[in-house]
């Protein structure tokens, strides 16, 4: 019985595209709608230059548009970057928000039990998203000065700020007394702990890498902030 290598190596071929296409990734200009080429063209602009230096002309030209014909789709620079991000941005921080939700509403006493758990789980998930949304996530953390969203790693701090002195009056209540934390400091500890899981991001390490390094932070950081609250 004789085996057709070669039908058999452009069916494999055609399966491999096949999957590709339906992934979403290196699709053919041709194969794309007139928005999915204005969202390549824009990450494209957006990444390189960041919001502010990135010019809409040079977009809409890239993509051989008239000025007009962009407007049937999006009024202004600022309408599509919130386009591109603005999913992502409310789905990281609501996420990490309804982390501290979940956590708060938990009974008192089992909080301290729970803390590293239920923060991880929240850590991975968001790894996780920021992964399967790459492009836009590191417009979001790169590239969105100028826009409503620059500040959305402060947005996070102020949330673990306050989850933090919920925390403190919780362990006050239990008799495991907490001393007030400098507030500077707690706000340059809590912003580096940011910075430092964005990095992973930012610097697209592989997957498998990133998850290491989030388990090992996460290790670093709850042993420093225990020794903090007197824990």
């Amino acid at each position: 019985m004789s085996i057709d290598i070669s039908a058999n190596l452009q069916y494999n071929i055609t399966v491999i595209y096949n999957i590709v296409i339906s992934e979403g990734e290196y699709m053919p200009t041709e194969h794309l709608t007139t928005l999915e080429r204005i969202h390549r063209a824009a990450r494209a602009e957006f990444l390189e230059k960041g919001f502010a230096r990135a010019s809409l002309r040079s977009i809409v030209r890239s993509l051989g548009m008239t000025t007009g014909a962009f407007y049937g789709y999006y009024k202004s620079k600022e309408d599509l970057f919130e386009a591109l991000v603005g999913t992502h941005y409310r789905y990281l921080l609501g996420r990490f928000q309804k982390a501290q939700d979940e956590f708060a509403a938990l009974p008192r006493a089992l909080q301290p039990e729970v803390m590293s758990d239920i923060s991880g789980v929240c850590m991975y998930d968001m790894l996780h998203y920021a992964y399967d949304h790459l492009e836009e996530c590191k417009l979001l953390l790169c590239a969105s000065e100028g826009t409503p969203f620059a500040g959305f790693i402060d947005e996070l701090v102020e949330i673990e700020v306050n989850s933090t002195h919920a925390y403190q009056e919780v362990l006050n209540s239990l008799g495991r007394p907490s001393p007030k934390i400098d507030p500077q400091l707690e706000h340059i500890l809590i912003t580096g702990m940011f910075h430092t899981f964005f990095e992973l991001i930012v610097h697209e390490m592989p997957l498998a890498d990133a998850e290491n390094y989030v388990t090992e932070m996460r290790a670093f950081y709850t042993a420093g902030w225990m020794k903090i609250m007197g824990q």
